[in-house]
């Protein structure tokens, strides 16, 4: 008879299935490589995620929705881009700040509903935040033309190191500027500053 692995060798292997993915893994495929039902792989997930904590790691097991990945802490940085390619840099302007603050707390949320938010067109900072990889199309709206409904990403989620948009503290409307201020210091990245658009003319492209 097979004898039961301990926790530690299940922590092993779990480790080693990440680091070989590079990317985030479902805790259902976790299970199901380790033979282990999703609530005892999530539980397990949990206590290693509270050590990795608590250690002096250099590295944190970071949960985004129900899936998990291996990922470094920030406070290492200035070590790691000695040593390995300089990570994408986002150039991030007043303009799609505001409209990622809009679909993060709003999604899903299609482009007419950002613009009315906004009061200007959106399509540059829409297009941009697709390929930043920060936000992705998530649906369609049930109504005419079918429009495109916006939310965020894994990548989103990891740039901000939580767990879900759960995580996120509310916000009502006059908080938007706050977390406009927050993505700019949680990323880590040079925001331009651009003067507010009048409200009847279109974005530049």
């Amino acid at each position: 008879m097979e004898e039961k692995r301990t926790e530690a060798a299940i922590r092993a292997a779990v480790e080693a299935i990440l680091f070989a993915a590079g990317g985030s893994v479902e805790t259902a495929r976790l299970a199901s490589a380790l033979e282990l039902d999703s609530g005892e792989m999530r539980d397990i997930l949990r206590r290693m995620e509270l050590r990795y904590e608590e250690e002096d790691r250099g590295i944190r097991l970071l949960e985004l929705e129900d899936a998990w990945q291996l990922c470094t802490k920030r406070e290492h940085y200035g070590e790691l881009i000695r040593i390995v390619k300089q990570p994408r840099k986002y150039t991030l302007t007043e303009v799609l700040l505001e409209t990622l603050s809009i679909v993060a707390y709003k999604q899903p949320v299609t482009k007419l509903e950002i613009e009315k938010i906004r009061g200007v067109k959106s399509d540059h900072a829409v297009n941009k935040l697709v390929e930043y990889g920060l936000i992705e199309e998530v649906g369609r709206l049930d109504a005419p033309g079918r429009p495109i409904l916006f939310g965020t990403t894994e990548e989103f989620l990891r740039s901000f190191g939580v767990s879900s948009v759960e995580e996120l503290p509310k916000a009502s409307p006059e908080q938007m500027e706050d977390f406009k201020e927050e993505a700019e210091e949680e990323l880590g990245l040079p925001a331009e500053s651009q003067e507010e658009l009048p409200k009847a003319s279109p974005e530049p492209a």
